[in-house]
C-alpha cells in the first residue's frame, strides 16, 4: 500500500513514513493510492470477536509492508484493553442504543479520556511505539486541539521514551474537564501549551511548522491529528462495526455526525469508498457553521469563531476537508493545491456545478445554535431517559433534521461523555453528570502547562529547549 498527498508533489511513501510524516512535504494530506475492498465474510468473522479484532482485520490493508504489521493483533488488542465495558453489555466497547425508532446512538466515549478521539489514538500510539522501535528513532510530536485530541493523544504517548508531546489548546477556550484531561498528566514526555487565539490559530501554528522542512528534520516532528493518515484509517473501524450490527453488507445505513475537522466524518467517507452500503452522511455543526454554510451553497467562507456550548467544533477551518475535495477534482492535485491556496488567501472556495451535484448525492449538513443544542439534550433526556453531551446532541439532531429515509437505519456518533461537559448538560437538564470512578479525582490533581502567545517563534523555542533526544 502506498500513499500519496493531496496537492500531488510529494513523493508517494509507504505506511510506517505517512505514519511518521504526518503532512506531506508539499503541504498535502496523505490518502490511499487505491482503496482497499471490505471482504464482509472475514470481516463478520472478526467483528464475532469483538472490536478490537474488527479493527485489525479493517486496517490490516492500509499497512501492508508495514514493520508493525505482524504484530498487529496484539498491539490492537491491548489498545482497546482499558476500555470500560458498558453494564448491560459485557464487552462491548462500542455499543449502538436504539433512542428512537430507527434512530441509534453510537456510544464512542468508553476510552481512557471519554472520547472518540481514544478509539483512533489508542491505536496510533502504539503502532508510532513500534515503528520508532523498529528503527532506532525520536520523534517529536506536535498536535492542536480543540479539546478532545490533545487528551487522548498524551493518553495514548504517555510515557514512551522514543516520544515527546506538545500539544496547544486556546486558552480559555476548551472545558475544564477536557483541559484537566491534558495538564495533570505530569509524565516527562509530555507538555502543554495554552494558546492566546483560538483553535484555527492553534492549527495554523502547528501547519507553519510542518512548512519549515528545517525545524522538521530538526525536532523529528510527527503529527496525531486527523491530519495523520493513521488516525482515519482507524476511525473507519467503527463506522463498519456499527454497519454490521444493522445488517450490513445487506442493509444501507446512514450516519449524523458532529463535525469539526472533518476527520470523523470523512472516516465514514472512507469507509463508503471500502463498500460500506452508506446511504447518507450527515454533518452536524454548531453555530460555527461553515461547513453546514458550505454544502448548502457549494461555497465555504471563513467567518470568525465564536466560542459555543459545544467547544471542540469551535472551528471554522476543517482540515481533513482537502481529503474529500481531492476526490472531487478526480485526484488531480494542481486542482487542490491551486483552490486551497485561494482559500487561505481569500477565505472563499467555491466548488463547481458537477462538484456540488456530487457532494450532495451523498452528504447533508445541519447547524445547531447552543440554545437548540441544550433544548434537544433537555428533551431527549426527558423523552427517552438518555443523556447527551452538547457535541452528541448536534449530530442527534442533525439526524432529526435532515434524513432522507427513516426506513433507513440512522446512526448518530455520540462522540463525548456528558460528563465532559457536565456545566451544559445541567443547564439543559437540571443533572450534573459525574465522572467516571477511575476520573472521579481528577479536580484534585495538580495542573501542569505554559501560556504562550499566538507566536511561532516563541513557541518553536520553548519546544526547542524541552525535546529529550534528537
Amino acid at each position: 500500500m502506498r500513499y500519496v498527498s493531496t496537492r500531488g508533489t510529494a513523493p508517494a511513501l509507504e505506511f510506517d513514513d505517512v505514519l511518521l510524516a504526518g503532512l506531506a512535504t508539499d503541504g498535502g494530506l496523505y490518502v490511499p493510492e487505491t482503496w482497499p475492498a471490505l471482504d464482509w465474510t472475514a470481516l463478520s468473522a472478526a467483528a464475532a470477536d469483538g472490536y478490537a479484532a474488527l479493527t485489525a482485520a479493517l486496517i490490516r490493508p492500509f499497512m501492508a509492508g508495514s514493520v508493525a504489521e505482524p504484530d498487529l493483533a496484539r498491539l490492537v488488542t491491548a489498545a482497546y484493553r482499558e476500555f470500560r465495558a458498558t453494564p448491560d453489555k459485557a464487552g462491548d466497547i462500542a455499543p449502538l442504543r436504539e433512542i428512537e425508532d430507527n434512530l441509534y446512538v453510537l456510544e464512542l466515549f468508553h476510552g481512557p479520556t471519554l472520547a472518540f478521539k481514544d478509539y483512533a489514538l489508542q491505536v496510533v500510539g502504539r503502532l508510532f511505539e513500534a515503528v520508532l522501535a523498529a528503527r532506532g528513532r525520536h520523534i517529536t510530536i506536535i498536535g492542536a486541539t480543540s479539546g478532545d485530541t490533545g487528551s487522548a493523544a498524551i493518553e495514548a504517548c504517555r510515557g514512551r521514551e522514543n516520544i515527546d508531546i506538545f500539544i496547544l489548546h486556546p486558552k480559555g477556550r476548551v472545558s475544564e474537564v477536557q483541559r484537566r484531561q491534558m495538564t495533570t498528566v505530569v509524565d516527562d514526555n509530555v507538555h502543554n501549551i495554552a494558546v492566546e487565539g483560538t483553535f484555527d490559530d492553534c492549527q495554523d501554528l502547528v501547519k507553519a511548522m510542518f512548512a519549515d522542512a528545517d525545524l522538521r528534520a530538526e525536532l523529528g516532528l510527527s503529527a496525531v491529528n486527523s491530519i495523520n493518515w493513521a488516525r482515519i484509517m482507524a476511525q473507519t473501524a467503527y463506522y463498519v462495526w456499527a454497519g454490521l450490527k444493522l445488517g450490513a453488507p445487506r442493509q444501507e445505513v446512514s450516519f449524523a455526525v458532529p463535525t469539526g475537522n472533518f476527520g470523523n466524518v470523512y472516516a465514514g467517507y472512507v469507509a463508503k469508498r471500502m463498500g460500506l452500503a452508506v446511504q447518507q452522511l450527515i454533518v452536524g455543526t454548531n453555530r460555527n457553521d461553515i461547513l453546514a454554510r458550505f454544502f448548502e451553497s457549494g461555497t465555504m467562507e471563513m467567518r470568525p469563531v465564536e466560542a459555543s456550548c459545544s467547544p471542540s467544533m469551535d472551528i471554522q477551518v476543517s482540515s481533513n476537508f482537502e481529503r474529500l475535495l481531492f476526490e472531487l477534482a478526480a485526484r488531480d492535485g494542481d486542482v487542490v493545491s491551486e483552490l486551497m491556496t485561494k482559500f487561505r488567501e481569500s477565505g472563499r472556495l467555491t466548488l463547481g456545478t458537477a462538484q456540488i451535484v456530487a457532494l450532495k448525492s451523498l452528504f447533508s449538513a445541519a447547524s445547531l445554535d447552543d440554545p437548540r443544542t441544550l433544548e434537544l439534550i433537555r428533551s431527549v433526556h426527558e423523552e427517552t431517559g438518555y443523556l447527551l453531551d452538547p457535541h452528541s446532541a448536534v449530530g442527534v439532531g442533525s439526524a432529526r433534521l435532515k434524513r432522507r429515509d427513516r426506513a433507513t437505519p440512522m446512526v448518530a456518533l455520540a462522540t463525548a461523555h456528558p460528563a465532559k461537559f457536565p456545566e451544559a448538560v445541567e443547564k439543559a437538564t437540571g443533572i450534573r453528570p459525574a465522572l467516571p470512578p477511575f476520573l472521579a479525582d481528577l479536580f484534585e490533581r495538580p495542573e501542569r502547562l505554559d501560556t504562550l502567545p499566538n507566536d511561532r517563534d516563541r513557541i518553536c523555542d520553548f519546544i526547542r529547549a524541552r525535546v529529550r533526544q534528537r
